[in-house]
């Protein structure tokens, strides 16, 4: 019997061809219905499943400290929300690490001008989330992204989402104080700051 396990989930076999697409309703309805796992690693962009990087402990331990943080500073008015599924539309969605959205209008009115900030962390996949991931948040009209790169603890800001990608990108150390859009007072920080344990 053929061990189905040893076969990789990822393929190139198909390059060239045709590929269906899929919905952000019909992947809920595979995992739904066990055809997928619901702890898959994957996001669907333009109606193709991406599997994502796997996440490192550096990766865990610095999401952990920045969410430790900031639901103590949070303001009442706003939601906090780490892994969601990110609904950008009926073809894509995304699984930031971090979202902080209007608190009265909930997650289910989470679209991508109504974040308020979203927030990658990276260990593996900095280039990623610094190139292609921040250009479809552009694309889909998120205001602000910050990707940290879990490792050396930097930081690179992006702001003014326009179809070609943000206008503005920042570079920032771990001694830099970054300062968020909204509740600057509450979830400004310093990364080294941080209390990584």
């Amino acid at each position: 019997m053929m061990n189905v396990s040893a076969h990789p989930r990822v393929t190139n076999a198909a390059e060239g061809l045709l590929r269906r697409r899929f919905t952000v309703a019909e992947v809920e309805a595979m995992v739904e219905a066990g055809v997928m796992g619901e702890d898959e690693r994957i996001e669907l962009i333009g109606g193709e499943l991406v599997p994502m990087s796997p996440k490192g402990n550096q990766h865990e331990v610095v999401k952990t400290a920045l969410l430790d943080r900031w639901y103590r500073a949070r303001p009442q008015d706003c939601g906090l929300t780490p892994e969601t599924t990110f609904r950008l539309s009926e073809d894509t969605y995304l699984e930031p690490d971090i979202v902080v959205y209007p608190r009265a209008q909930g997650l289910k009115g989470l679209s991508g001008p109504s974040a308020l900030l979203v927030v990658e962390i990276a260990d593996s996949s900095l280039r990623y989330d610094s190139g292609r991931k921040a250009a479809l948040y552009a694309s889909f009209d998120v205001r602000e992204l910050w990707v940290i790169d879990a490792v050396k603890l930097t930081a690179r800001v992006f702001r003014g989402p326009s179809d070609e990608g943000y206008r503005e990108a920042e570079d920032f150390s771990a001694s830099d104080r970054l300062v968020p859009l909204v509740a600057p007072n509450a979830f400004a920080l310093r990364l080294d700051e941080l209390e990584i344990e």
